[in-house]
């Protein structure tokens, strides 16, 4: 990193290496790192991580999609396929706590990234694989990206007007949560202090987040389907509504909340009218409870009807763009966005959801390729040892 000061944190004294590109793998290291760990990212000679050359924007050499994913971290070049790197990837191993990658099985074997590879220099690290279909199984080698897996896991077909075609979500919500789901089980590892290989991937990452969907059908036979305006399946309602001038989210969990709503809108009569009292009423009249609702609200602003509704307690937001909500009060009250000076200019960028009192999170600049090998040829390779393990 090339800095004087160092990230603190509960992860702090634990040595991690990363061996990723793109988003999944590198997400994941950069959450460790900004809770403390010492993440080594080991590149490829000459090319580095992909990410690298993503996108347009750069501040001096740094690019932007890179280091929206990498701050806090190290970089060392090393050819693993050949035997010089083989041996160094050895000699790191056995001074780190952990290993973290995102490639393909066939390469994550080859290159001797698993527990069964690094145990011989280290038999306490913990190895985390993120793969699209797992280590091991029929589908493993099948190449896999977030637009596949979100095809593939059933989130385009529930995603999208129900008269439209299926929609891909926003952004990269399947590496994200796929990097958010390997730090947890790397650090779940790094608590238990026993080396072990894990695997993560892609695809159940995505399965296990439509938890309440699927057990709708693997208990009761109900289809996930697609409602206007994104409604939710059982809160009624519980959706986007279009306004005078533009959009709002509205979320009406229950029947208290429902009586005030009414009562504002000057409809006392849906209070007792036993289409629309109850959730459960308002749910069996989904269409009828709508299309009432959105005349409604049709008749004012999006921000009038915020000043209205959310003193009495009803959920309702207004659809803001990423642009709105990273200059928004409710960001800069966060610190979610962070300004990281370098040698070329500072680089803006979000900061990390995790607070934790007491340790002020700390954001270092992304690393230049390679720019720690000189660095590391002269490190004190003392670490702390792994986390007790409970019960030990």
């Amino acid at each position: 990193m090339n800095q004087n000061a160092a990230p603190s944190g509960p992860l702090n004294g634990i040595r991690i290496l990363e061996v990723s590109h793109m988003l999944a793998g590198p997400y994941c290291g950069m959450l460790l790192a900004d809770l403390g760990a010492e993440v080594i990212k080991i590149e490829a000679p000459g090319i580095g991580d992909i990410g690298r050359q993503i996108g347009p924007h750069f501040i001096g050499p740094h690019n932007a999609y890179f280091a929206s994913l990498n701050r806090n971290k190290r970089s060392v070049s090393l050819d693993l396929t050949s035997e010089a790197g083989q041996k160094r990837l050895g000699e790191l191993a056995s001074n780190s706590h952990a290993l973290l990658t995102n490639m393909r099985p066939a390469a994550v074997r080859k290159l001797g990234l698993t527990y069964d590879a690094l145990r011989k220099h280290n038999n306490k690290i913990a190895c985390l694989a993120l793969t699209g279909f797992g280590l091991e199984g029929p589908f493993a080698e099948k190449p896999a990206y977030d637009y596949v897996i979100q095809a593939l896991a059933g989130v385009m077909a529930m995603t999208g007007d129900p008269n439209g075609p299926p929609v891909k979500t926003g952004y990269s919500v399947v590496d994200n949560s796929a990097g958010i789901m390997g730090a947890l089980g790397l650090t779940a590892k790094l608590v238990e202090g026993k080396g072990g290989q894990v695997d993560v991937s892609l695809y159940d990452t995505m399965l296990s987040q439509l938890n309440y969907l699927a057990g709708a059908y693997l208990n009761a036979g109900q289809k996930a389907q697609r409602y206007p305006g994104g409604g939710h399946p059982y809160i009624v309602p519980a959706q986007i509504f279009p306004t005078s001038d533009g959009h709002v989210a509205l979320f009406i969990t229950h029947d208290g909340f429902w009586a005030d709503f009414c009562r504002e809108i000057d409809r006392e009569e849906w209070i007792t009218d036993p289409r629309y009292a109850t959730m459960a009423g308002r749910t069996a009249n989904r269409e009828a409870v709508i299309a009432d609702v959105q005349a409604v609200l049709l008749r004012d602003s999006t921000d009038r009807w915020i000043t209205r509704l959310a003193p009495l307690g009803v959920v309702v937001a207004g659809v803001q763009s990423l642009e709105d909500a990273l200059e928004s009060e409710l960001t800069r009250s966060r610190q979610m966005v962070v300004t990281v000076p370098t040698a070329h200019g500072d680089i803006r960028m979000v900061g990390n959801p995790i607070k934790i009192q007491g340790q002020p999170s700390y954001y270092g600049p992304p690393p230049l390729l390679d720019e720690d090998a000189d660095q590391l040829s002269e490190l004190d390779w003392h670490i702390q040892a792994p986390h007790t393990p409970r019960g030990g």
